[in-house]
């Protein structure tokens, strides 16, 4: 029988931590200092959008245990790929562009996220309701990141801010409670 290298699982679930300490610390800083101009924070999401896209990549195609985390990540981490890189070519004239794209993006991974909370539950994953939570209100930060129900510069990045963090404890909670890695684990193809 042949073992499956989880080299690539590693990468992925320690790629998908660091992100989400990456969100939760960006988060943060827009919730407590959120005057930096928009093309500081164009840049900044540009970059942490392709990387984070090329981690859900690598998660996608690592072939985890339960098939929990990453199921959704081959379109998800193209998409973030995508827009980082809009935001990267263009931070200072993308701000409606910015707040709407992030915003779709969040809302779309938070649902994402209620289905992987509701798989977890059928895995005996005991965590499942915690991201189902977490998801739902990740989800209705970033629908109202899209609306934007302030025009103020301040309270959009400080709302930006927070559906940053909550995105980065969503997927750490994901990541830590459902990527399980075994270091014997068979190749799919001899099992």
């Amino acid at each position: 029988m042949k073992m499956r290298c989880v080299t690539p699982m590693w990468i992925a679930k320690v790629g998908y931590i660091v992100m989400s300490l990456v969100f939760c610390g960006v988060g943060a800083a827009f919730i407590l200092r959120p005057e930096p101009s928009m093309a500081v924070i164009g840049r900044a999401l540009g970059i942490a959008l392709v990387v984070f896209g090329g981690v859900k990549l690598v998660g996608y195609f690592s072939g985890d245990l339960f098939r929990l985390a990453f199921q959704y990540d081959l379109a998800f981490g193209i998409l973030l790929i995508a827009l980082g890189a809009v935001i990267l070519l263009k931070p200072e004239g993308a701000l409606d562009f910015i707040f709407a794209a992030l915003g779709i993006a969040i809302f779309s991974d938070g649902l994402f996220k209620v289905q992987i909370a509701l798989d977890s539950k059928r895995f005996g994953i005991r965590s499942w309701w915690l991201i189902a939570a977490l998801a739902l209100v990740t989800g209705a930060i970033g629908l109202a990141l899209v609306f934007r129900p302030w025009e103020s510069g301040v309270l959009l990045t400080e709302l930006l801010g927070a559906s940053l963090l909550c995105e980065g404890v969503l997927s750490l909670c994901v990541a830590l409670s459902t990527v399980k890695i075994v270091r014997h684990q068979l190749d799919e193809s001899e099992a």
